[in-house]
């Protein structure tokens, strides 16, 4: 091999260098791309390599190459690595002889995500896979957390700088969980009870442990919520002549009352975002304005506990008796994947 072409993989040969130091003696099985991205193929990453762990319960290991420069330095950032990171994903064995290739699909697909979006992802981010993460399973593990690779870490390549970050899954009910509190420390009190965040599509929600959601309040209470943005698809909110009238879809309220106490509750901002309005809660002195479509509505510790209260209640319209604000209870409809309606939340 010449020292161009050692060269030019030199991002590539990194990666492979700190599994090979992970699991010095053992040969991972690579799933390679026939057609990689640049050469105009739909598959973004080049590979993805997947080890044996027998490390706190015996799992398979997924690495992901292509997301940093693998090979000749491209952008203009010495500093960092095309994106600055790869990602990887702990999936319980059940006695395979070779891994399955289902989470080599999922990492895929995150690539195609952040390839043509351009958002990338990091420690204590979340995102909703709006369905199990494992394709035709039943598994409640519908959502993805984000946090470094505590056996990979960091890494520096002669391209630059990356992180290797875990994709962990997680239930809907801990992905709320995780947005009123903080990303890393919801997913450091995780790996207390699944070690290294190991991915088991046949366990239920840790939310169901009173231990575990007893540990999630106190870190809820005293850190509030480093999440400052929720999406809410049912969101109205109208100002006329200085009184305040906001709807909520009633399928939302116990993720819009954990997130307002988490954030307006400790004195920081909460923005929310909806189909066809937004709003952006502050905390201090009663106040509303429409700036650029969007409702700013400043409370007080008064009516933020008279809000929080009314969203208690069943569908209806309630107005506050502390600040001019009426608030609209209205239902939600969940549906199936055909839009028939299952069920209504009220």
């Amino acid at each position: 091999m010449s020292n161009e072409t050692e060269l030019n993989q030199a991002g590539f040969d990194a990666i492979a260098h700190a599994m090979g130091q992970l699991y010095p003696g053992q040969k991972g099985f690579y799933y390679g791309t026939v057609i990689p991205a640049f050469l105009g193929g739909n598959d973004p990453l080049d590979g993805v390599e997947v080890w044996k762990s027998e490390r706190g319960i015996p799992h398979w290991h997924y690495v992901t190459y292509g997301f940093t420069e693998l090979y000749q330095k491209e952008s203009d950032d010495p500093k960092e690595s095309g994106y600055g990171f790869e990602l990887t994903f702990r999936l319980k064995r059940e006695g395979e002889e070779e891994p399955p290739v289902w989470p080599v699909n999922l990492l895929q697909n995150l690539a195609r995500y952040v390839f043509s979006s351009g958002n990338v992802f990091g420690p204590g981010h979340h995102m909703n896979a709006n369905g199990p993460i494992a394709l035709e399973s039943d598994t409640q593990l519908t959502a993805l957390a984000f946090r470094t690779d505590p056996e990979l870490g960091e890494l520096d390549t002669p391209n630059g700088h990356m992180i290797f970050l875990q994709a962990v899954g997680i239930t809907h009910d801990e992905m709320e969980a995780l947005m009123c509190w903080n990303g890393e420390k919801f997913l450091r009190a995780m790996e207390e009870k699944i070690p290294l965040c190991i991915a088991d599509l046949a366990r239920g929600s840790l939310m169901e442990s009173p231990s575990f959601r007893s540990l999630w309040q106190q870190g809820v209470e005293k850190d509030g919520s480093s999440t400052g943005f929720l999406y809410m698809d049912e969101i109205g909110a109208k100002l006329s002549a200085g009184t305040v009238t906001l709807r909520f879809g009633a399928g939302h309220i116990q993720t819009l009352l954990n997130m307002l106490q988490a954030r307006v509750g400790k004195g920081r901002d909460l923005y929310l975002q909806g189909e066809d309005a937004s709003v952006f809660f502050q905390p201090g002195e009663f106040a509303a304005a429409m700036e650029n479509d969007t409702l700013v509505l400043r409370l007080p510790s008064q009516a933020l506990d008279e809000l929080r209260a009314i969203l208690r209640s069943h569908a209806g319209v309630y107005p506050l008796s502390s600040v001019p604000i009426t608030l609209e209870l209205v239902p939600t409809e969940i549906t199936d994947a055909r839009g028939n309606t299952i069920r209504v939340i009220e």
